[in-house]
């Protein structure tokens, strides 16, 4: 996938001026939000109700797992190589091939190889987000391999002109039904329909072809077992299960950091992984998948094939930003970030959007390459208080302003702006000063309004929005005058 994080600010603008998509971005605004608001407070509900079934005092909530969950994610950072290696061990017993890719280069020619070994012409792909860092279809394209999009919002992306996804978990949140029904007529030649049921099911008609026909099925992988030496894939629709079982070749396309090592560890990160991704205590289908497929054995590979992705991974193992592989790809920063919710995925200009994304993509592909979207944040810490693996975003993000800074990669004006108010913190007396002097600033170029439409010494931060005017002086000045009247 192209990058074009780099013009981040020009994209908010286009974003923020398509009507359509502020429709569609404001129906989607708070669905997410509320679900996992209300499959917490279920969790916690049963939690509850079956401690006292078992006479014990306290129960196990829903940040008790939370925190369960944030330390199996650390415990296996902590020693990634070992479980990696312990991962290759088993899936190589189980009759699996182990291929390590150290970028997305490699992936595209690890999965070409595979194809002309084999003899494979069509892959059906379940969703995978590592596939469009790599930006694989357009190479399995070019070396005479069909791929085929199978998850219903990647299909859709796919014949509407490959379009990227704007979400990690839903991938076309950006479209609404009518442009669905519109692109479906034109692509399956039907009669318009505009009946979900209906639309689904002309899906399923159109990709039942090619789950027949294809020899090679393509996935991403939620969790790596070390334990097993297989693969979980949490997802709601029945396409993953076709994808890696009616193929006789299935690869599967994940992170380095995805191993985990036991089965144990898996079901708690379930627990929080589905509550914070779609609200829902567990997804459609779990699959647990190990091996290739055996004597007597009605369905399954024949040869499985686990690609195995640094891209970037391994260098924030030594960083501030170890954290960040604790990720499980939930989605839930993105679906509590004010920033997010107003201006889409595709604004962000990479495969990952959001809060994740504002700080995955600067480390995977370079901060002077994504210098707008660590500032893409208010950094209210509802990302950080939504996490499920409790990884500290706002932190990573104030981080990520730092380096730009002190790499001088910020405007001048930013930089000289940010050392005076330093200055001035600093010291209390000028600063209150100076702050009496901003106030009646501030209140001459309102006029008298509510509002002022431009600010003269900084006219970028009105271009999109009014700021309120001051209302009766300084904070300092009100706060005293409060204490005064009340003493």
């Amino acid at each position: 996938m192209r990058q074009q994080s780099m013009h981040f600010a020009a994209r908010v603008g286009e974003r923020l001026a398509d009507v359509k998509l502020q429709a569609n971005l404001k129906t989607a605004k708070g669905k997410f939000v509320d679900m996992r608001a209300a499959a917490v407070r279920a969790f916690d509900a049963d939690a509850k109700a079956c401690a006292a079934a078992a006479g014990q005092a306290d129960a196990i909530d829903f940040e008790a797992v939370r925190d369960a969950a944030q330390a199996i994610r650390s415990k296996v950072i902590d020693d990634l190589d070992v479980w990696l290696e312990t991962f290759e061990a088993k899936a190589t017993a189980g009759g699996a091939t182990v291929l390590w890719a150290r970028n997305g280069a490699e992936v595209c020619a690890h999965t070409l190889e595979i194809a002309r070994r084999h003899g494979l012409q069509k892959a059906i792909k379940s969703k995978s987000m590592l596939s469009e860092e790599a930006d694989l279809n357009a190479a399995l394209e070019a070396g005479g391999v069909q791929p085929v999009e199978t998850d219903l919002g990647e299909y859709i992306l796919q014949i509407a002109g490959n379009e990227a996804p704007s979400h990690i978990i839903a991938p076309v949140i950006h479209k609404n039904l009518d442009e669905v029904a519109d692109l479906f007529s034109r692509t399956h030649k039907k009669p318009r329909q505009t009946d979900i049921p209906a639309l689904t099911r002309e899906a399923r008609e159109a990709l039942r072809e090619h789950f027949l026909s294809a020899d090679m099925g393509i996935s991403g992988g939620n969790f790596l077992i070390a334990e097993s030496g297989g693969v979980a894939l949490v997802t709601n629709e029945g396409n993953g299960r076709m994808v890696t079982t009616l193929p006789k070749v299935h690869v599967v396309i994940t992170g380095i950091e995805k191993v985990v090592p036991t089965l144990d560890d898996v079901a708690t990160l379930l627990r929080v992984l589905t509550r914070s991704a779609t609200g829902q205590s567990i997804s459609n289908y779990v699959s647990l998948l190990t091996g290739v497929k055996g004597e007597g054995d009605p369905d399954g590979p024949e040869h499985l094939y686990f690609i195995l992705v640094d891209n970037g991974r391994s260098t924030l193992l030594d960083d501030d930003f170890r954290d960040m592989l604790r990720c499980i790809r939930c989605g839930a920063c993105m679906n509590h970030c004010p920033v997010y919710q107003t201006v889409g995925g595709h604004a962000y200009g990479w495969v990952y959007p959001g809060p994740m994304g504002s700080v995955l993509t600067p480390m995977f592909t370079g901060l002077e390459r994504a210098l707008d979207l660590p500032q893409a944040s208010t950094l209210c810490n509802q990302c950080g208080s939504v996490c499920p693996v409790r990884i500290p975003l706002p932190q990573l993000l104030r981080t990520l302003r730092e380096r730009q800074t002190t790499r001088g990669l910020r405007p001048w004006s930013e930089r000289l702006g940010g050392k005076a108010w330093a200055w001035l913190a600093m010291r209390p007396a000028f600063y209150a000063r100076a702050a009496r002097l901003l106030s009646r600033y501030l209140g001459w170029l309102a006029g008298g309004e509510d509002r002022i439409r431009v600010l003269g010494l900084a006219p970028a931060w009105t271009l999109g929005r009014d700021l309120p005017a001051p209302q009766g002086g300084t904070f300092r000045d009100r706060y005293a005058a409060r204490r005064r009247n009340t003493q």
